[in-house]
């Protein structure tokens, strides 16, 4: 009994951290897809009746202003504010690092180093991980909830339990969603860091 309750309210955490994301994220657009109807609504006027034209030209122009903010900050004045505004305001909400950090490695973000995956040495198994964090004996790791990323369990590891893998960040993200299923490419990537020789022969052979 105690086992499964234990399952269930694990199940829905994974779930409500998938969840609560993509529900804000609808709903800040709704809401800035209203805020702007105003500025859009005398251009409704030069479209066909049938077409919603207030809903799509909002949706746009909210994307509009969406890329234009993307561009800017990608600027080098951009990023000082953006990590100005961090620093201040974002970074003090529970959670924001975590997702930040998620979506800027499935972006292929070059700056952030973190969420690199590994196969950690946990008891007599290895299990799929992410290292936060290297220092000079060790690393600190995040070993992810099956099927959610984004719960999970952190440790603190002697650098010998930790094995780098040098596969993208995706891949590693579908072998947890997909509750294990491809985890032989990971076992794989790790021999052949071990070996370098072998990973040569074995591409050779291909």
């Amino acid at each position: 009994m105690k086992k499964s309750l234990v399952f269930a309210a694990k199940a829905i955490l994974s779930g409500f951290l998938v969840v609560v994301p993509i529900y804000l994220a609808v709903l800040l657009l709704l809401k800035a897809m209203k805020t702007v109807a105003t500025l859009v609504r005398p251009f409704t006027l030069l479209l066909p009746e049938w077409f919603p034209a207030e809903r799509a030209l909002s949706l746009l122009l909210v994307l509009v202003v969406c890329f234009l903010i993307g561009v800017a900050i990608r600027t080098r004045a951009g990023r000082r504010a953006r990590e100005r505004i961090e620093k201040s305001f974002f970074e003090r909400i529970p959670g924001y690092a975590l997702f930040r950090s998620l979506t800027q490695q499935m972006a292929a973000d070059s700056r952030e180093k973190v969420w690199k995956p590994a196969l950690t040495e946990i008891e007599d198994a290895l299990v799929p991980a992410f290292i936060i964090e290297e220092f000079a004996d060790g690393y600190t790791v995040f070993v992810p909830s099956v099927p959610t990323p984004l719960a999970g369990a952190v440790y603190v590891l002697e650098r010998k339990r930790v094995h780098p893998l040098d596969v993208p960040f995706t891949q590693m993200l579908q072998v947890v969603s997909r509750w294990g299923s491809g985890a032989e490419s990971l076992r794989l990537a790790m021999n052949a860091a071990s070996n370098p020789s072998d990973a040569v022969a074995l591409s050779a052979s291909t």
